[in-house]
């Protein structure tokens, strides 16, 4: 009699871990569509934009200071951020200016 039990337990229990699997894979799904995949597209928007950069483009460093390119090389841009004052930066520290997104919307 004790194990007819078990083997029924055993089976009714069975149901349960296919569930507990399906829950486990529907989070990673909403992970994905919510967290992953939008912040993928928002990295090659941003990779895009960097690769299309010209002299004279005015963009913002990652550190929020405004400025105007004044040169390229490689990963290496100078950006003058007032009269006569130009510092280097590195590419990937380079954001699109305020002004200019606003500029695209409308």
């Amino acid at each position: 009699m004790n194990l007819q039990m078990v083997l029924l337990q055993a089976q009714a229990g069975g149901g349960s871990g296919i569930m507990n699997i399906a829950m486990i894979v529907l989070i990673f799904v909403v992970f994905y569509f919510f967290m992953i995949r939008p912040q993928m597209k928002k990295q090659k928007e941003t990779s895009k934009f960097r690769d299309s950069l010209l002299v004279g483009d005015n963009v913002m460093t990652a550190g929020g200071i405004y400025g105007k390119i004044k040169e390229i090389n490689d990963n290496v841009i100078s950006l003058e951020i007032a009269k006569d004052v130009i510092v280097k930066i590195d590419r990937s520290s380079i954001y699109q200016s305020a002004a200019d997104v606003q500029q695209q919307q409308k």
